[in-house]
């Protein structure tokens, strides 16, 4: 499997303090010193795996996905750029931004942008985590992510056919479909959900290291007034015990503990309902009925 994990998320904002307060006291990841405007995160050992940049308007730069090494980066590169698809280098200063060895940017057939990159800079020095014990991360990365796409099919050959993940579900039939994928054994990893307009993300989750990390969460949501967007269930496909709010951009962000995992391939199957219990939905602040 070229791609390992999903290693980072780059963001632009134009409300860095409702950042600040989302990022650091509410999720509980622990800031890092930048030498720029931007906000920086460790959630583990890895040297940023958030990163939240000043901008006009709020988007997702860049889903980084890590590889093995630069061979792999290589030969990954060489199949996007058979596909058609310009791909850029990353330069020098950009990987010492970024605090990886070496990298590639290019943009899906979505237009999401893809960042690939081998050999995260290590600082060694322990994360503080005051509020979460730990976040689950190691071999399955930062947690998953949902991008959109107006031909979902295009993205599935893409991230399946072209980068090798795996199928994992489906849910929403042949009218509003979403494909869940993993290239390791997190459930998954990203999620393709087929919606007119350019691709953009739409969800970020992470998950903590006991069910007690979302219960503080929760509690903290109520205390920063973190708007609520489902509240506590538990997924039919990757059983996680979760809850989901609304960032400062209204992105879906899920908290969740207890996440299955899925060794290698496996069977594919559609789901018909999201939650087993729980995840009661609540519109984002300023929408007709919040």
């Amino acid at each position: 499997m070229p791609i390992e994990s999903l290693g980072y998320l780059r963001l632009e904002s134009n409300d860095l303090p409702a950042w600040k307060v989302f990022a650091g006291d509410f999720l509980g990841l622990m800031p890092i010193e930048s030498a720029d405007e931007s906000l920086r995160y460790r959630m583990d050992d890895f040297p940023q795996r958030l990163v939240v940049a000043p901008g006009a308007e709020s988007k997702m730069t860049a889903m980084g996905f890590e590889v093995l090494n630069k061979r792999d980066l290589g030969e990954v590169v060489a199949k996007v750029e058979s596909a058609g698809i310009k791909v850029t280098t990353g330069t020098v200063e950009e990987c010492a931004e970024r605090r990886v060895t070496g990298f590639a940017r290019f943009d899906d057939p979505a237009g999401n942008p893809v960042e690939l990159f081998y050999g995260p800079v290590l600082d060694h020095r322990t994360v503080q985590l005051p509020t979460v014990s730990g976040f689950v991360t190691d071999d399955m990365g930062m947690g998953h992510v949902i991008v959109t796409g107006e031909d979902g099919q295009a993205l599935y050959d893409f991230y399946v056919g072209l980068l090798g993940f795996f199928e994992r579900n489906t849910m929403g039939g042949r009218e509003n479909p979403v494909w869940f994928l993993s290239p390791n054994e997190r459930h998954h990893t990203l999620g393709i959900a087929q919606a007119p307009g350019p691709g953009r993300l739409i969800h970020l989750m992470v998950e903590g290291e006991s069910l007690d990390d979302v219960g503080r969460a929760l509690d903290r949501a109520a205390e920063l007034n973190v708007p609520m967007m489902h509240s506590l269930g538990k997924h039919t496909n990757d059983y996680m015990v979760s809850f989901y709010v609304w960032s400062p951009e209204n992105y879906a962000i899920e908290f969740g503990y207890g996440g299955r995992r899925v060794e290698g391939e496996a069977a594919t199957y559609e789901i018909t309902e999201g939650a087993f219990w729980g995840h009661k939905f609540t519109p984002p602040p300023g929408a007709p009925g919040a």
